[in-house]
């Protein structure tokens, strides 16, 4: 597969929601439980205020996933907290790792100092990436509740820029 990564636009809002709602349909690999529309998801991961980068990458015209790195929560100064989102059925095909190059090259520009990633426990694909990708220093984070209310411990993991 030959990708094209560029920094992600206001114009793939669809469908990178797509992407993230087939991942949420499915469940165990976001906290997130409710479908987003596409202007929440512009404004939460693309070009959002608390958005520092985003990239996504295409396959064919078809975006095949992004990675998002923004302000959230109460992380130190410096450090970015990043998602990424693969389209079901393609994970393992270099499209996060090929992703994290750009968000590495950007977060660096950006001067930030470090990536947190705020996975869930169950989520054995999303922890193996981050680990794959050089995330270490694995620590508790904050747990999610779900709507059904079942606690999902998460593991934050760390990337030092």
């Amino acid at each position: 597969m030959v990708l094209t990564l560029r920094p992600a636009r206001a114009e793939d809002a669809l469908a990178a929601a797509e992407v993230l709602n087939a991942l949420i349909a499915k469940g165990g690999t976001t906290a997130i439980e409710t479908p987003l529309d596409p202007d929440t998801l512009r404004d939460w991961f693309l070009i959002g205020d608390k958005v520092w980068c985003c990239h996504v990458a295409l396959a064919g015209g078809v975006l095949m996933g992004f990675q998002s790195v923004g302000r959230y929560g109460d992380l130190p100064e410096g450090w970015g907290e990043m998602g990424t989102y693969t389209r079901l059925g393609h994970a393992q095909k270099g499209i996060g790792a090929a992703l994290f190059e750009q968000t590495k090259a950007a977060a660096r520009g950006l001067g930030l100092t470090h990536l947190n990633a705020l996975i869930r426990s169950d989520n054995h694909g999303g922890l193996a990436y981050y680990s794959r990708m050089g995330f270490g220093q694995d620590r508790a984070g904050k747990p999610a509740t779900l709507s059904d209310g079942k606690v999902i411990a998460r593991v934050a993991k760390q990337f030092d820029l």
